[in-house]
């Protein structure tokens, strides 16, 4: 039996909270170590980090309406480091939102719903059972 590796996970989002509680999941059963970023040009700035993996939120402009949102932060992402998994988790259920981010790059497409939290740790699961 492989034996998951640990992983670098960035999450980009501007809703603290939900962050946070994000973190704290993932935190609590693994070794990953997980960055905290509230706009996606802190995220930009640190991708030369290398992450394994960012979870990356759609709308990330309710704060400051001048930030990015997660679009132009996936391509921003993928034009420098193309190997980075990046799962995006989102209010949106607009099917059409989801293809969009689909083709340009993004691995997995989560809806913030209860279960959200669990789908995501099964992605990292697989992610960190592959390195």
């Amino acid at each position: 039996m492989k034996v998951s590796s640990p992983l670098k996970i960035f999450i980009v989002d501007d809703d603290v909270m939900m962050a946070e509680m994000l973190r704290d999941k993932i935190s609590d059963n693994t070794t990953h170590t997980v960055l905290l970023f509230h706009t996606g040009e802190e995220c930009i700035k640190h991708v030369g980090e290398k992450p394994d993996v960012i979870i990356l939120d759609y709308f990330l402009n309710s704060k400051n309406l001048d930030a990015s949102n997660g679009m132009e932060v996936l391509k921003a992402i993928k034009k420098v480091h193309p190997e980075i998994h990046v799962i995006f988790l989102s209010s949106q259920e607009r099917y059409g939102v989801a293809m969009q981010v689909l083709q340009k790059g993004a691995e997995y497409y989560i809806i913030k719903d209860k279960e959200a939290f669990e789908k995501i740790e099964k992605i990292l699961q697989g992610i960190a059972s592959d390195l």
